[in-house]
This record gives C-alpha cells, sequence and structure tokens, in this order.
C-alpha cells in the first residue's frame, strides 16, 4: 500500500508570502510616488527657470540703463499663477547691472528658482553685430 502525502502550503507559508508581498508593493507604490513628486518638482522649477529668464530678456528689450531698484508682480504661467521679484544692483562695473529674479507661488516665501542676469549698457538699434566684426567683415570668415 502506497501513501500518498498531501504537499500544500500551511497557512503559515501563505500568511508569510502575503506578507512578504505586501511589503514589496508598498515599496513599488513609494517609489512611484516619489518618481511623480520628482516630476512635478523638476517641471515646476523649469517653468520657474523660464519665468525668470523671461523678465530678465524683457529688461533687456527696454534697451535702457535700468535703475537700482527691487520690483515684483505676479504672472499667468502654463495655466498657473508665479509670483516674481526682480532685485536690480550695481557690480562695479559701469553701465553693468545685475538682475536676480526671484520666483515662487503667490503668498509664499518658498522660492522656487532664482535666475541672475547681466544686463549692459543699451546699445543703438542696429549695432550689436557690429562688434563682431572687423574692418566691415566678420570676425573669423575667410574669402
Amino acid at each position: 500500500m502506497i501513501h500518498f502525502r498531501n504537499r500544500g502550503f500551511t497557512l503559515i507559508e501563505v500568511l508569510v508570502a502575503l506578507v512578504v508581498a505586501t511589503l514589496a508593493l508598498g515599496a513599488v507604490l513609494a517609489a512611484v510616488s516619489q518618481m511623480a513628486d520628482t516630476g512635478l518638482t523638476l517641471r515646476e522649477r523649469t517653468y520657474a527657470s523660464w519665468i525668470g529668464q523671461n523678465k530678465i530678456t524683457e529688461l533687456r528689450l527696454a534697451n535702457v540703463i535700468p535703475d537700482v531698484s527691487e520690483s515684483n508682480g505676479e504672472i499667468e504661467y502654463a495655466g498657473q499663477e508665479w509670483a516674481w521679484t526682480a532685485n536690480i544692483s550695481e557690480t562695479g562695473i559701469e553701465n553693468l547691472f545685475r538682475v536676480d529674479v526671484d520666483i515662487s507661488r503667490p503668498g509664499s516665501d518658498d522660492i522656487i528658482r532664482s535666475v541672475i542676469g547681466f544686463i549692459g549698457e543699451p546699445s543703438a538699434l542696429g549695432q550689436s553685430n557690429r562688434a563682431w566684426s572687423v574692418g566691415g567683415q566678420v570676425s573669423g570668415a575667410t574669402n
């Protein structure tokens, strides 16, 4: 007579397997959540950087020597509200100014991104490319 022993999982083995699977699933969910948060943070910082660069470009395109001052405002960008503060300061070089632009959310003191740029003495319209030419020819060009 041959006796076959039923081979199966005991209740304890099943519970241990469920605990291990639950811990693994929890770790995966935490990693996915962190990646999503990182993606949102990177997008927010990128938008804030673009806003700061745009503000510095607006000051440059005004084509005037800026006053040493601080200004601020709010803007809608990418379907969201943003607050910016621009601080214009002297650099110690005549007619060269430093511009620090801090970008945050309206009503928040947390700065998302700071962008730094410089504004020089304005030039006559159409004259900026002449600095790169020598004797009427573009520098570095050969005939």
